[in-house]
């Protein structure tokens, strides 16, 4: 195990702020291992916008991170050696761990994110046998277990939508799967689809269209003679998404954490994503193009 987090008791790395438990971007990016520390998290946050709303991950204002600095860390936002102003962090509440997990692609990625669960976990517990036994229990038991369900959702930890290095049949088993749920129309984007991805999708009955950036990929000449054969298929060239996205019949989506031609060469995730406004943002943008 990743000997920092052997040494680190992460229970310690979660504070109580605006009523949430969260975790600052420092301590992530240490446990993470990031190369460039809280840049690549921050970095992370900036390219992917739909996975972090602002209830998810937030920077602080100078009021919270003085107080959390003051009262944690027994120290005040100063100017530092170079001059500079302190930065506020930015912090992230379980949901946004969550969903960092899925990013951040560290070679401790894994057993990073397992430790981070165990410890919301045990905090959770730790918090119910240390109040008194009255209403107040019971209702931020409540708040709680919607939260952890919401958190164990992402992580998919006893779900086969998270696949280790290896696991390609298994991968392509559940993306051929999710394809044949759609009834009308299959939406895939994926920048660096190619003549795989047409393997995949040549049994869907419905009609398909892929979104990507990467017209060398896939050419002139093998869309026409997939068409000449199985006549449902469009191609739009654009270059406006980063993430990998499966829409079945505009209603169900899902995010995945690879391209479909890598799929099971590194640790990766497909997760179905359930945020209503979430989805609209994404299905909104779809309309633009389709």
């Amino acid at each position: 195990m990743n000997e920092l987090v052997k040494k680190e008791n992460i229970k310690d790395l979660i504070y109580e702020i605006r009523g949430n438990q969260v975790m600052l971007d420092s301590d992530l990016a240490r446990l993470y291992e990031c190369k460039n520390g809280t840049k690549e998290v921050n970095q992370a946050v900036k390219n992917n916008p739909l996975k972090f709303p602002e209830r998810f991950s937030w920077i602080l204002s100078d009021k919270e991170s003085e107080e959390l600095l003051v009262k944690i860390f027994d120290q005040k936002n100063k100017v530092d050696k170079r001059g500079g102003k302190y930065k506020n962090p930015r912090i992230f509440i379980e949901q946004g761990v969550a969903m960092l997990a899925t990013i951040l692609h560290t070679p401790v990625a894994t057993e990073v994110s397992v430790a981070l669960i165990d410890a919301f976990v045990t905090l959770r517990h730790n918090y119910i046998e240390n109040k008194n036994n009255n209403m107040y229990i019971y209702s931020k038991l409540a708040e709680y277990d919607e939260k952890f369900e919401f958190l164990f959702s992402y992580f998919n930890i006893n779900k086969e939508n998270i696949y280790l290095p290896g696991q390609k049949y298994d991968a392509y088993s559940y993306i051929i799967n999710i394809f044949k749920t759609s009834k009308r129309e299959l939406i895939i984007i994926d920048n660096y689809a190619d003549k795989s991805l047409l393997d995949i999708i040549r049994n869907i009955k419905s009609k398909v269209i892929i979104i990507t950036k990467n017209k060398s990929k896939l050419s002139d000449l093998m869309i026409n003679k997939y068409n000449s054969q199985y006549g449902n298929l469009k191609i739009i060239y654009n270059d406006s998404f980063h993430d990998r996205y499966i829409i079945v019949d505009r209603k169900t989506l899902y995010l995945s954490g690879t391209s479909f031609n890598y799929m099971g060469n590194k640790t990766f995730s497909i997760i179905q994503l359930e945020e209503e406004s979430v989805k609209q943002v994404l299905l909104n943008k779809i309309k633009e193009l389709v």
